[in-house]
């Protein structure tokens, strides 16, 4: 029996071949396979592994993860300007032609969700040259809204039951939908548009900019890129090498939106009013002014509240004339037209253009005086009309009348040349221009912006008599609006003189503050006892001298009132006129610059226009700062008729008004010139040149001396050469204003 077991159970020969043979075949099978893996692996490995990157919307080579640009905000957290998350639309073309099956479901996709045109895309699929690329931009700056509704109506949901919801067809069609994916952006937007448009600039492609403080802090309000690398590891998974970017830091200025809207409301309500004067220009859109500028500083910290000019623009769409040229002009401009109107458009008035200042240097001069002891507070001066220099009569704004005795007051009160040419005289000309000096006329104040002028003063060499008698009372010489508003603010507030700035602190995007930029001090200018007499003088100003119009009711103030005949002119006749005023008298907490460059009015030479202009903005800004009235008054203050229908700050609180930043009702056209006014006298403090008896045919008083500097290129190369011409570029004009 077992015997014959071990026979059944021996293999016989036939047996074993068969065997060897089921293994030889199967040994061949499988190296047949490992071959022909090997090979598509060499071949084709990388084609699938892209592929798989590609269906998984991430590119196989590196990709940019873009920094968030900071943002800039008002000393109140008002958003001014900031970077909000927007996609480039990238068609991968090597995806979508690696199946057929993809191609029309991905084309109908992107014509229904984003209007492509048809022909645009497979122009891209079929084109030899990017038929294999997978990386062509089809549509940059998508919202966040329209890349969710794509992607919501396109892609296959994550979860089981959503997707178990779908058709079959549906389900598949998605599937077919292949080769589109997002890359992450970020837009620059300014949320008010046109306001503080020349104090904030603007950023061009590439987070770059050149203007405003987006120009001057270019370098911290941008961040660094990061890195995406997409790639296949050794074990054929799918992997991925980040570097986060590093967002950029945060400016808060120290501007105040509500202040800064009430200044260009007035501004644009002057300009409307005065639209329907006789100097418009053909081409160019009607105006109340050729330019008009206004400053709010605090006087004990050089911070800038708000700063504007006519002119504005809107800073999302920065290249935008139709605001300051009719269109049919605009369609005649060649480039360079284009590029000078532009420029000429973003130009801050306030920091870059230089002008002969009149009567408002009038109260420096009498600190300088009085504190290098040329003068004392018991002097008096005798105006008789005016003063013989040389052969010319150099006559006082009251001619052929005249003042008579004066204190040292009534000088300022009565903005009497006379007066101020003999205070001149005392002074001589070395202290004349040490004191000019020292007020930072002549240099930059260094204000945190691009483009600041310095104005131009006469050398110790070519200051005349006549030289210096005119420049006493503000004409001969050149300054810019922050150079007037600083030094004013250092005779004011006890002496110091405080380096004008747009920037309090510097923060991280969670809020973090990492530099808090405080008031730096450069010089001490006058003692306290001058400036409180120089308060007096120009409260005496405000009260009964040539300051009165901008009396605002209920507030002690003092100011300073300015024409001036701009000699670089062609047009005769043309002037530039000023106020500078503050409040309280005795302590001042606001000072604001208003300056009206040629009126759109017959008879130009009237400060009264820039005393509306402060006026107005001074009867909201006192209450909005919450400045206690200092004055009993039964009076309203009645504003000029020029603003009729334009709504204060109380009216928008409450009536409700939507726009808070002024918006103008109702305004007439043409019917703000006073026809009541006594243009040219004593309290408008005007006189034209050849009335005071300066002979413009003097070379010293040539357009190329006095005319503003030409600024053809504000752009950064520009603004740096400048910069290391005064020993000071950019970055270094930050880094200082940083320290």
């Amino acid at each position: 029996m077992d015997k014959q077991e071990s026979k059944k159970r021996k293999l016989t020969k036939k047996m074993k071949r068969k065997l060897a043979g089921v293994f030889a075949v199967t040994l061949l099978a499988f190296a047949g396979l490992l071959t022909g893996i090997t090979v598509i692996n060499a071949k084709e490995g990388n084609r699938y592994a892209q592929q798989v990157l590609s269906q998984s919307q991430q590119q196989y080579t590196n990709t940019t993860i873009p920094f968030r640009r900071g943002t800039i905000t008002d000393r109140n957290g008002t958003v001014l300007a900031n970077s909000v998350k927007v996609y480039n639309l990238i068609l991968d073309c090597k995806a979508v032609n690696y199946d057929e099956d993809y191609r029309e479901p991905t084309i109908a996709a992107l014509e229904e969700y984003f209007s492509i045109d048809r022909d645009t895309i497979e122009g891209l699929l079929d084109n030899e040259e990017t038929s294999s690329s997978q990386y062509q931009i089809l549509e940059k700056e998508v919202s966040m809204d329209d890349k969710n509704a794509f992607q919501e109506a396109n892609v296959l949901p994550d979860d089981e039951e959503e997707r178990k919801a779908l058709s079959k067809e549906e389900r598949e069609r998605r599937s077919n939908v292949q080769g589109i994916y997002f890359e992450d952006d970020y837009k620059r937007i300014y949320p008010l548009e046109s306001l503080a448009c020349d104090v904030i600039g603007f950023t061009d492609a590439g987070n770059t900019a050149d203007w405003g403080l987006e120009g001057y802090y270019n370098n911290t309000l941008n961040g660094t890129n990061g890195r995406k690398f997409g790639y296949l590891s050794d074990d054929t998974d799918q992997a991925q090498t980040i570097v986060e970017a590093v967002d950029g830091k945060n400016l808060t200025t120290t501007l105040d939106a509500t202040i800064q809207g009430i200044v260009e409301k007035y501004i644009e309500a002057f300009n409307t009013a005065l639209s329907a004067g006789p100097n418009n220009v053909e081409g160019e859109q009607k105006k109340g002014a050729e330019n008009i500028g206004v400053v709010v500083e605090d006087p004990n910290t050089g911070e800038i509240l708000a700063m504007g000019s006519s002119g504005s623009y809107d800073l999302n769409d920065p290249r935008e004339l139709s605001g300051i040229y009719t269109e049919e002009k605009i369609q005649e401009m060649d480039d360079e037209e284009i590029r000078e109107a532009l420029f000429d458009m973003w130009r801050n008035f306030c920091i870059s253009d230089d002008y002969e200042p009149g009567s408002v240097i009038k109260p420096i001069v009498v600190a300088s005086a009085l504190e290098s002891g040329a003068v004392t507070e018991d002097d008096e001066f005798y105006c008789d009309g005016g003063q013989q220099i040389g052969e010319d009569y150099v006559r006082c704004a009251v001619w052929p009348n005249a003042h008579g005795m004066e204190s040292l007051g009534e000088v300022i009160q009565n903005s009497c040349n006379d007066g101020m040419m003999a205070i001149g005289r005392k002074m001589g000309t070395a202290e004349f221009l040490k004191y000019q000096s020292k007020f930072n006329f002549g240099t930059r104040t260094g204000i945190d912006l691009p483009g600041e002028g310095t104005g131009i003063l006469f050398s110790e060499e070519n200051m005349y008599e006549m030289e210096l008698s005119t420049s006493a009372f503000g004409q001969g010489f050149t300054c810019t609006m922050i150079q007037e508003i600083a030094a004013m603010a250092a005779v004011i507030n006890g002496g110091t003189y405080y380096q004008p700035h747009l920037v309090k602190e510097v923060t991280d995007q969670d809020g973090k503050v990492l530099q808090s930029i405080t008031p730096t001090v450069l010089k001490e200018t006058v003692s306290e006892e001058v400036s409180a007499d120089i308060r007096e003088y120009m409260g005496m100003s405000v009260e009964s001298g040539t300051s009165r119009s901008a009396k605002v009711r209920g507030y002690s103030m003092g100011g300073k009132t300015g024409t001036a005949e701009k000699l670089a002119d062609e047009t005769k006749d043309n002037y530039l006129v000023s106020f500078i005023g503050f409040a309280p008298l005795d302590d001042p907490q606001v000072l604001i610059y208003a300056v009206v460059d040629t009126p759109n009015v017959e008879s130009q030479a009237s400060s009264t226009y820039a005393q509306y202009l402060a006026q107005a903005i001074l009867s909201e800004v006192l209450p909005y700062m919450n400045i206690s009235q200092d004055e009993e008054t039964t009076e309203s203050t009645v504003l000029w008729q020029g603003f009729y229908g334009v709504p204060k700050l109380t009216d928008i609180i409450e009536d409700g008004v939507s726009n808070p930043y002024g918006t103008v009702i109702d305004q007439g056209y043409g019917d703000g010139d006073p026809q009541d006014t006594e243009l040219n006298d004593e309290y408008s403090d005007g006189i034209t040149n050849e009335e005071a008896g300066i002979d413009e045919d003097d070379p010293s008083y040539q357009e190329d001396v006095y005319d503003t500097e030409e600024l053809e290129d504000f752009g950064q190369e520009e603004n740096t050469q400048d910069r290391e011409e005064d020993g000071d570029d950019n970055e270094d004009s930050e880094d200082n204003a940083e320290e």
